[in-house]
């Protein structure tokens, strides 16, 4: 009986059945991804029919608010991680006085599955701004563009902007190119929807701005931390506007540090400016300035203060004995280098530290004025 037994014991091992029963557990990882792999395609499905319902109600809030915003194609891929929302032909028209026609040629906004918190995106330019039935007023256009946006419940905690290669033109004349810009952002701690507080950071790379101010000439980089309160919200309104709300509210930019260099030109500040209730710049900042002899020429402060007292009695010792004047302008730079601040040391160079002074639109660096600010509303 026993070896009966054992010899049928025998067989059904080694029968197919047995052989099944032995392997089966393995399939059980395999199965496991399959159902995974499907729940997980349902998941990103939905959510991308989610992702176009969606889109479709903010455009609707937003034209409620004034701002239409288009595409002449969209599409949504990604899969499996992301979801990609690409928009060709975008347009934004937003109301106001006056109102705004932006036109992109194509942008992509993408957000993690596992993340949808942070939305990043990439834009192809030129950037086109127009008023409506009117050509493009001013185009800004970019080699590569990108932007990232970190939301709260209801929120934006963050955002970053950074564009390589960019140019501004208006009416077909460049404002503004730099090698590199950018835009850091974020809501600061404490802030309400209703008083907002916002701290920025801004850095440029081989900068020109020659049409704005000869002082931008040639090219620059700066890095500035700054901090912005006293906003009542953050939605699209016209400048003026915008900027005179900002002045009710006794609205403050405040620079918290800023470095700006050019060639041998070091300049390093803080300070902080508000509005006057007739729309001009006032406020202080501290300056220290390493190379302050190419300030001087910039501001012509040298003509400015021969203009003064110190200029008359100089042209008297002209009088008294030709070229003895230009002598005395000579050994005058360091006078002038005493009125204007005291002498430090800037990241190992001779440096000079003074206050700029902004007076209801009046520039004033140390004693002298050097020019006046346009009014911003």
């Amino acid at each position: 009986m026993s070896r009966t037994y054992m010899s049928r014991s025998a067989d059904s091992r080694g029968s197919p059945a047995y052989a099944v029963r032995r392997r089966w557990p393995l399939f059980i990882p395999f199965a496991f991804v399959v159902v995974l792999a499907v729940a997980w395609s349902g998941f990103w499905f939905y959510a991308a029919a989610r992702t176009e319902t969606e889109v479709a109600a903010w455009r609707a809030r937003e034209l409620a608010s004034g701002r239409r915003q288009e595409c002449v194609s969209q599409s949504i891929a990604g899969f499996p991680f992301r979801i990609e929302l690409r928009c060709g032909g975008a347009e934004l028209e937003a109301a106001g006085k006056p109102t705004l026609h932006f036109k992109l040629p194509s942008l992509l906004a993408a957000v993690q599955v596992y993340d949808p918190k942070l939305m990043i995106g990439e834009f192809t330019g030129p950037l086109e701004i127009a008023e409506p039935g009117r050509a493009a007023g001013q185009v800004v256009d970019w080699k590569l563009g990108q932007a990232s946006v970190r939301r709260n419940s209801s929120q934006m905690e963050r955002g970053s902007l950074v564009l390589q290669a960019v140019s501004v033109r208006d009416a077909d004349v460049t404002i503004f190119k730099a090698g590199r810009a950018e835009l850091h952002g974020r809501r600061l701690p404490g802030s309400s929807p209703d008083n907002y507080a916002v701290e920025f950071v801004l850095r440029l790379e081989d900068a020109d701005a020659e049409r704005l101010h000869p002082i931008a000439a040639k090219p620059l980089d700066a890095e500035m931390v700054m901090t912005l309160s006293g906003l009542s919200d953050i939605t699209p309104k016209p400048w003026a506007e915008r900027l005179r709300e900002w002045q009710a509210r006794d609205g403050r930019l405040e620079f918290v540090k800023a470095r700006v260099t050019q060639g041998d030109l070091i300049v390093v500040g803080s300070g902080a400016l508000q509005l006057t209730p007739n729309g001009n710049l006032d406020g202080n900042l501290q300056l220290t300035v390493a190379g302050v002899e190419r300030l001087l020429k910039m501001f012509d402060i040298e003509r400015i203060m021969s203009e003064g007292q110190i200029g008359a009695t100089i042209n008297a010792l002209d009088k008294l004995m030709p070229g003895l004047g230009g002598i005395a302008r000579q050994n005058a730079a360091p006078g002038l280098m005493a009125a204007l601040g005291q002498r430090t040391v800037l990241e190992g160079k001779q440096a000079v530290t003074f206050p700029m002074r902004l007076a209801d639109g009046a520039v004033f660096l140390g004693p002298f004025q050097v020019g006046v600010a346009p009014r911003l509303f």
